[in-house]
Formats: structure tokens, sequence, C-alpha cells
């Protein structure tokens, strides 16, 4: 008598924590979007740094002599630039 309306009822909870709209599939859900918005704030914060050194490398001399020197080893006419082997232990 019981039977009939106990296997509804644990169809009805195996598709309510199972199914494709189930609670497993909602926590995944939750857990990737939590992931995203992460690297989303990330990319922000990356964002504005790449924006400043934009206007930084537009607008600021001493900066582009900065980058300058330090990536590319450029200097000025009149320095004489000394180089030291490192120690290799």
């Amino acid at each position: 008598m019981y039977v009939i309306p106990a296997g509804c009822l644990a169809f009805i909870l195996f598709f309510t924590v199972f199914g494709d709209k189930g609670l497993l599939r909602i926590f995944e859900l939750k857990h990737d979007k939590d992931k995203i918005e992460a690297r989303l704030a990330e990319n922000k914060v990356e964002n504005e740094k790449l924006k400043y050194e934009i206007v930084a490398l537009k607008s600021d001399r001493r900066y582009l002599e900065s980058i300058a020197r330090k990536d590319f080893g450029l200097v000025r006419s009149n320095e004489v630039i000394y180089q030291f082997p490192t120690d290799k232990k």
C-alpha cells in the first residue's frame, strides 16, 4: 500500500539531488561562478595596472627611460656601464 508513494517519493528525491537541475548541479554551478568571479576580480586589478602603465608610458619620460634601461639595456652617450660577474655557487 505504501510501496507506490514511497517509490514516487524516492524517484522525486533522486532527481531533486542528482538531476540536471538538482542540488549537486546547483552546488557545482555556484562553485564555478565563485571561481569565475575571483578570476574576474584578478583581471580587473591587472587591467587597472596596465591602464596605469599605458598612461605612464605615454606621459612620463622618466618611466619610459627606466623601462628602456631595464629591459633593453640602453644607456646615455656619456655613461659607462660596469658589469661584474655573478657568483655561481
